[in-house]
């Protein structure tokens, strides 16, 4: 009803003399006015700075925790960086390129500098919030994905070739695979014209397989640390860990909630999903390991929750409650065994498993959401008869598991390709390994000149 007011408006304004265009045109900007919503903005920009709350201080407690204490202050780094380089990036052309309606494969340039991006509404992204509500709450995915990459070089990367590595990582991989799956036009996009339409609800493909795979191919193109796996490299704080992780599961409910971009009863079935897929992906990681080890473990208990919550992105606008619950448990026990047996068969040092429970996760999580997705939940999809369409296997649609998977597959290559590509040319440009000694004493000291202890003898 609101759309056909401002249609009615915008007709009734090209038949007016100029005085009663002017007149019209400010009664337009009136209904444009009136068709936003105070509840969903609050609702938006709340979930905004909840996601950012993930990165700083959320994914700098967790990951500073797990490092050995000579790297704890160059961990945190990683993550607060971010939230300034992604957000100088993101106002000068990320934003248009992830969201601007261009290629199938990357947006163009008409929000170059947020041009024409104000507080009218975007109807495409957001009928009743202002546009730049929902250019800034997309903003904290760009600035927490690259970060959760830091996870697979912690302990040995320069502070330089990391800067370097995430400026073109956002603009090589980021940015395009967040236009295919969410921007108008988009190869992948479900819902705004995409030509194989894929369900990711808040990130699954987007956010935690781009960075998981990148992630792999960092640790592989790095090699292993100092020492690793003969010397133990133990978290020298699993109490700073512990937060980090309460802190993101917190965040986590504007990560998925927020993307119904609507104080909506979407949300509140995105929200409910969330959090039952953290809980039950902790029970299935404890379970495995305490079944493997005789012992469950805290760090064990904090990364299954972590693994539920990847997972639990791409379908949590999408499924009900049980399957929730089932997805996080699957994901808390294959994550599990991607950290302990996969990573120790094939020896790679993904220092802070990003991979595999990044990687890992995310892939199951999409793989699952082509099952479990149904119209019960989310009623957006419809034929041109307005008959609700059939979403996932359950509801009698088993053909968009095979376009899940074609999603899976899209973002593992650009992220394997692209990282790749990327690597090389930071490697000849500054160099992306810190040298022995460095690596040795610490990147506290070596990189920052600082210490994130100071213990008087």
């Amino acid at each position: 009803m609101k759309l056909l007011t401002l249609f009615v408006f915008s007709m009734a304004a090209m038949a007016q003399t100029p005085q009663g265009v002017d007149a019209k045109l400010a009664a337009l900007d009136s209904a444009v006015k009136a068709a936003q919503s105070a509840g969903d903005n609050a609702w938006m920009l709340t979930s905004a700075a909840l996601v950012l709350l993930m990165t700083g201080p959320g994914l700098a407690l967790f990951y500073s925790g797990l490092v050995r204490r000579k790297n704890v202050l160059g961990t945190m780094m990683h993550s607060f960086i971010l939230m300034v380089i992604i957000t100088v990036l993101w106002a000068l052309v990320g934003y248009s390129l992830a969201f601007a309606e261009g290629s199938p494969f990357i947006g163009d340039l008409r929000y170059l500098f947020l041009r024409g991006v104000g507080i009218a509404p975007n109807p495409d992204y957001g009928a009743t919030v202002p546009h730049e509500t929902y250019m800034i709450y997309q903003l904290m995915f760009a600035i927490i994905t690259p970060g959760l990459i830091a996870g697979a070089f912690a302990e040995r990367m320069k502070f330089s070739g990391m800067v370097l590595f995430t400026i073109l990582w956002a603009l090589i991989v980021y940015f395009p695979m967040a236009h295919m799956v969410w921007g108008k036009g988009g190869l992948l996009n479900a819902a705004l014209g995409g030509k194989i339409p894929t369900f990711d609800f808040a990130g699954g493909t987007v956010v935690h397989i781009t960075s998981g795979v990148s992630a792999l191919i960092c640790a592989l193109y790095l090699g292993k640390r100092v020492g690793y796996p003969q010397e133990p490299m133990k978290p020298h704080s699993l109490v700073l860990s512990v937060i980090g992780a309460c802190l993101l599961w917190v965040g986590w409910f504007g990560f998925n909630a927020g993307s119904a971009v609507a104080a909506s009863g979407l949300a509140t079935s995105a929200f409910v999903a969330t959090h039952f897929g953290a809980a039950a992906a902790s029970l299935g990681w404890i379970f495995a390991e305490w079944i493997r080890t005789g012992k469950p473990s805290v760090l064990g208990a904090i990364s299954g929750a972590v693994a539920g919550l990847v997972a639990i992105t791409p379908a949590s606008g999408f499924v009900q409650p049980f399957p929730a619950l089932l997805i996080g448990f699957v994901a808390g026990v294959v994550c599990y065994f991607m950290v302990t047996l996969v990573k120790a068969k094939f020896g790679y040092d993904d220092s802070l498993d990003a991979f595999g429970v990044h990687g890992a996760g995310g892939t199951v999580g999409a793989l699952l959401t082509g099952v479990f997705a149904t119209n019960l939940i989310n009623d957006g999809y419809k034929d041109s008869a307005g008959k609700l369409l059939p979403l996932g296997w359950i509801d009698g649609n088993p053909g968009q598991v095979i376009n899940q998977l074609i999603g899976v597959a899209i973002a593992w290559a650009l992220a394997i390709v692209g990282t790749l590509i990327i690597l090389k040319v930071c490697d000849a440009i500054t160099g992306l390994r810190v040298d022995r000694d460095a690596e040795i004493e610490g990147l506290d000291l070596s990189q920052h000149g600082e210490e994130g202890y100071f213990f008087e003898a």
